[in-house]
């Protein structure tokens, strides 16, 4: 429980912190009344009382983070709750959050003056794309604060915050939508209440939960953050390189038998049945060493999740081709807490119907212009039949649904189409083969210059980038962690949109350092 790591709280205390808001919110006590009633029972109060408070001794609400006034709570605690930022050293994650807010703050004076004027569509259009960056702050406060928290018996977030967050993020993609469908005036309208909720957000994060999540989660813990929150990446540029130099200069080789192998290797070793990685082990059809099993599982072309029979997540493929970001923080938490609260009944309606013998399967799909993902979710049972977990499997299915005719003979091309034979050959797909060529050359001959040397600058267009240089797609992950996105089905959407200058500011990278690093790959 989340006492257990405030082991100074005092719970008579805070019932009686809570007593006093409730009567204040009712009404039986003025803001004055109120304030000297607190200073002369409570005293003094941390953030951290105040979420521990809310966490032990309140009933869970529906939509409760967007319902408190964080305003009314702080004019309420004035005097008696410690306010303000910590300091942090450079490096330390929560300060991201904290960089990532300011920027956002900014973000928002510049909407606030836009609306002055007439509207004109880029200004607005070009502030919204920045907007929108702070889906990645939302997204790693999800995928890496959340499930740290929750080990420690501090659930609120996931359950009540996750909701605010994804209240946020909708508003700025329908906003955006309005303008599009050219309702300026309706879309104008809107902007106040942007403005009044992000801040509202911000202002809870950082008056409750970054205080909280210093008192909760230890330095080892934090560092352990690092990587996941580089994967997920940073909003608006800030801080990226701090942490990223300092997770390379530290960076050591892993031992293979880090996390999920080298638990089971101590498992088995434990009971005498396994001494090392290269010790086979005998698996239902054959025999298979630990070592065998992880390349197994990093190299299938699919993404697998398994959660137990407890709803428990257990296990994910941590694949270079990944279709959504995981981090390794999932791993030991409910899977409702892994899903935004709008999509939980369907988790476990699921779930439920599983371990009642109902259902075996059932599969989901993404259909979007250049991608098609594909979700299957299965029951796993025992010989039994007993309900054991839930295994997912996410597919990119773009290339399988692009094949035509059939594919009899080897050929080592990446094209979309197989060699054709029988009716489908002919005239349509050499037409096909032609046409693709001349794009790739047209791609090509706008970076090639005279000297049939490659030039690359700001407004260079990565597709005309690997046209003319095809291994620099292999090469791009080892300039910056980044561009793995690239391999991704969401990279196909990615490449054609993408410029240098697009790459620079997506990766967090100083332009003139990509620009080198690109040169230094096309001109080998």
């Amino acid at each position: 429980m989340m006492k257990d790591y405030l082991k100074d709280a005092d719970m008579e205390k805070l019932a009686t912190v809570l007593e006093i808001k409730q009567a204040y919110k009712d009404g039986k006590y003025t803001l004055e009344e109120a304030r000297a009633l607190l200073k002369e029972k409570v005293k003094t109060l941390t953030p951290a009382e105040v979420a521990l408070a809310e966490q032990e001794l309140t009933k869970e609400e529906e939509d409760e983070c967007r319902k408190e006034d964080i305003q009314k709570m702080l004019e309420l605690f004035e005097g008696i709750m410690e306010v303000g930022r910590p300091k942090l050293r450079e490096d330390h994650p929560i300060l991201r959050y904290f960089e990532e807010n300011d920027e956002m703050r900014k973000q928002l004076l510049a909407v606030e003056d836009l609306v002055q004027y007439p509207v004109i569509k880029n200004q607005w259009f070009e502030l919204y794309d920045k907007l929108r960056e702070f889906r990645i702050h939302l997204s790693r406060k999800q995928n890496q604060l959340y499930p740290v928290l929750e080990k420690k018996g501090f659930t609120r977030p996931t359950t009540t915050m996750w909701t605010l967050d994804d209240f946020i993020r909708d508003e700025i993609s329908e906003f955006r939508a309005l303008l599009e469908a050219g309702k300026e005036e309706e879309f104008i309208e809107k902007q106040t209440t942007l403005v009044e909720d992000i801040r509202d957000l911000m202002t809870k994060e950082e008056t409750v939960l970054y205080p909280t999540s210093l008192k909760l989660i230890n330095d080892k813990e934090f560092e352990d953050m690092k990587s996941g929150d580089l994967e997920i990446g940073f909003a608006f540029g800030v801080g990226g390189k701090a942490a990223e130099s300092k997770i390379n200069n530290e960076k050591i080789e892993k031992p293979v038998n880090e996390g999920f192998i080298g638990e089971l290797a101590n498992l088995l070793g434990k009971y005498g049945l396994a001494s090392n990685n290269n010790e086979e082990l005998d698996v239902t059809t054959g025999k298979l060493t630990l070592n065998q099993i992880n390349m197994i599982f990093k190299n299938l072309p699919l993404d697998i999740s398994f959660v137990d029979e407890n709803e428990i997540v257990k296990f994910y493929s941590d694949t270079d081709h990944r279709i959504f970001p995981r981090s390794k923080n999932v791993i030991g938490r409910d899977v409702k807490n892994c899903h935004p609260r709008k999509s939980v009944h369907i988790v476990e309606e699921i779930v439920d119907k599983f371990r009642k013998g109902e259902e075996d399967h059932v599969d989901f799909w993404i259909n979007k212009p250049g991608v098609f993902i594909y979700i299957y979710y299965a029951a796993v049972r025992d010989e039994a039949g007993n309900f054991k977990g839930v295994i997912e499997i996410m597919q990119d299915c773009t290339r399988i649904r692009n094949l035509q005719g059939s594919r009899t003979l080897l050929n080592w091309d990446e094209g979309l189409k197989g060699d054709v034979v029988g009716e489908d050959s002919g005239q349509d797909e050499k037409t096909d083969n032609l046409n693709a060529s001349k794009i790739e050359k047209e791609a090509e001959d706008e970076v090639v210059n005279n000297d049939g040397r490659i030039e690359v600058t700001p407004d260079t267009k990565l597709t005309a980038l690997l046209a003319a240089c095809p291994h620099l797609k292999e090469e791009l992950p080892k300039i910056n962690p980044k561009f793995k996105m690239l391999n991704s089905p969401l990279g196909r959407v990615m490449i054609p949109k993408a410029t240098v200058r697009i790459m620079s500011e997506r990766s967090e990278m100083d332009l003139d350092e990509l620009i080198k690093a690109i040169k230094e790959v096309v001109e080998k």
